[in-house]
C-alpha cells in the first residue's frame, strides 16, 4: 500500500496500466473493456481497477489533471507495484487542421512549459521519448483494428486556461502536433525508472477553429473510446 494506492497487495495492479486522467473514465474502461474488473482503489475517488482483456491481466487507474499529480501516481505505480508498462489515454487539443477531432495523436516524445522535469537535476532541457517497443506494437495494433493515428511531439502545458489567445501559435510552428498536460511527467518517471510508457491522445478539440470549450464539453468520452480499445488490444499482446 502507498500514500496514495491502497491496494493490499502488489499483485492486485498489473504490470500493464492505462491512464486515464478521471476516474469516472478508468471506471467506464474497467466495465465496459475488461473482463471481471475489481476496484482496488478509492483514495481522493482516484479509482482503479484490474481485469482481464483477452485473458491478459489489465489494469486503469485515474491519476487526475497535470503534471505533478500524474508524477505521483506513476511514481507509485512503479515503485511500489512494480508496474512495467504505463500507457496514458485521454484527450488533447490539436494545433494542425488536418488533425481533427476524434483523431487519435501518439506522443513520440514529450515537450513542455513545465519546470517538472528540473526536479531531477537534469543539466539541460530534455525531451523524453516514448518506448519504441510499445510505438512498433501500437502501429501493427493500429493497422490490424484499422484505427490510424498520427505520430509525433506533443507538450504538456500548466495552464488550462491562457491569457494570450495565440499562445499555441509558436509550438504549432515547430510541428508539434497537440496540447496536453500530462504526458512529460509521466515520461520523465519512466526514463528515471527505466520503464515503457506511451502516450495516446485522442482530439476532443482544434485550436484554430475557436470554441475549443464547446468542442471539449461536446467530445470528451467519445473521442477516448477508440484510444482506450487499441490500448488494450497492445495490452493482451506485449
Amino acid at each position: 500500500m502507498s500514500t496514495h494506492i491502497n491496494a493490499a497487495n502488489k499483485n492486485d495492479i498489473a504490470e500493464s496500466i492505462l491512464l486515464p486522467g478521471d476516474p469516472l473514465r478508468a471506471k467506464f474502461i474497467a466495465e465496459n473493456f475488461l473482463d471481471s474488473p475489481k476496484c482496488y482503489n478509492e483514495i481522493r475517488g482516484m479509482l482503479g481497477y484490474t481485469g482481464t482483456y483477452r485473458g491478459v491481466p489489465v489494469s486503469v487507474q485515474g491519476t487526475g489533471m497535470g503534471m505533478p499529480s500524474m508524477g505521483i501516481y506513476s511514481w507509485e505505480l512503479i515503485t511500489e507495484y512494480g508496474v512495467q508498462n504505463l500507457i496514458r489515454i485521454g484527450t488533447a487539443g490539436s494545433f494542425h487542421e488536418d488533425i481533427k477531432v476524434r483523431d487519435i495523436v501518439v506522443g513520440m516524445a514529450a515537450s513542455t512549459d513545465s519546470n517538472y522535469i528540473h526536479a531531477f537535476d537534469v543539466p539541460g532541457n530534455y525531451a523524453p521519448c516514448a518506448s519504441f517497443k510499445l510505438l512498433s506494437e501500437l502501429e501493427a495494433t493500429s493497422k490490424q483494428l484499422d484505427i490510424p493515428f498520427k505520430a509525433g511531439n506533443i507538450v504538456s502545458c500548466d495552464v488550462f486556461y491562457e491569457l494570450k489567445e495565440d499562445w499555441w501559435k509558436k509550438w504549432a510552428s515547430m510541428n508539434v502536433l497537440a496540447v496536453e498536460m500530462e504526458a512529460a511527467a509521466i515520461a520523465q518517471v519512466c526514463h528515471v525508472y527505466h520503464k515503457k510508457f506511451i502516450i495516446t491522445r485522442s482530439l476532443s478539440d482544434v485550436f484554430n477553429k475557436g470554441k475549443s470549450h464547446i468542442q471539449f464539453d461536446e467530445y470528451l468520452k467519445e473521442a477516448s473510446l477508440q484510444s482506450a480499445q487499441m490500448c488494450n488490444e497492445l495490452v493482451s499482446q506485449l
